[in-house]
């Protein structure tokens, strides 16, 4: 799987399945564009790839600010594969959300994507090409009573892929959407503790994901080889919404 041609914008990419994923585009001979907010991380992801031999660059951005959302796109000018990893996660009940983290989940996970999404569009149709891959989560397709919001912020993101991959797939623009399940990050052992090994064992495969294995379904459709495939949610969960 060769991407020796493609620029490729991977958000949230400092750590966890983003980190993985900026890694295994630059493996793969695809020039990457990292963000996030962490610089000291950035520099340290960006250090890593080089280590392969892989060619990055990082932009420090803050998603929650929506107009460092439109100088990232600007910056990262012509994108032929955009990533839409980064995410905030603040599994709260109905009863324990406040709005401050409601606000910054929906702005950080519906409203940056969208706009940035935007921003590279009309690049991309002038060129004809491009592939967009939206990370989501298995808990938009199952109840999650622990943290509702989250759920509806990945949910949302579900439905533009597949509003954009009906309105731009004649310009030859495709969009999919990777939800992962149980996977071993730092924000997911964090934000869930040791409720993340368990659901990792009530899993079909009994165990949590390691990110590569998530980034590389990312990178497949994002890749020539799934040329045929737009509109998609492709669950990558050790079949936990199969049962």
């Amino acid at each position: 799987m060769k991407l020796q041609d493609q620029r490729v914008l991977v958000t949230g990419a400092t750590a966890g399945i983003g980190q993985e994923t900026a890694k295994l585009f630059a493996r793969r001979g695809a020039s990457v564009v990292i963000t996030g907010r962490d610089t000291q991380r950035g520099a340290q992801t960006l250090a890593a790839i080089e280590a392969q031999g892989g060619r990055a660059e990082f932009i420090a951005a803050d998603l929650n600010d929506i107009e460092s959302v439109r100088r990232l796109a600007e910056q990262a000018g012509e994108i032929d594969v955009l990533v839409n990893n980064a995410a905030a996660l603040a599994p709260l009940s109905t009863f324990e959300q406040d709005v401050e983290s409601f606000d910054m989940m929906f702005d950080v996970d519906v409203r940056a994507p969208f706009f940035l999404t935007a921003a590279l569009l009309p690049k991309m149709i002038a060129r004809g090409s491009g592939a967009i891959v939206n990370i989501s989560s298995m808990g938009a397709s199952v109840g999650v009573p622990f943290a509702p919001v989250a759920a509806a912020t990945k949910a949302a993101l579900e439905s533009f892929t597949r509003s954009w991959a009906a309105a731009f797939g004649a310009n030859g623009i495709r969009v999919n959407t990777v939800a992962p399940g149980p996977t071993r990050t730092g924000g997911g052992v964090g934000a869930l503790r040791d409720g993340l090994e368990q659901l990792g064992s009530a899993t079909p495969l009994g165990r949590t994901a390691d990110p590569t294995e998530i980034a590389e379904a990312i990178v497949f459709l994002a890749s020539p080889q799934a040329s045929y495939v737009t509109g998609a949610t492709v669950l990558v969960d050790g079949g936990f919404t199969a049962i």
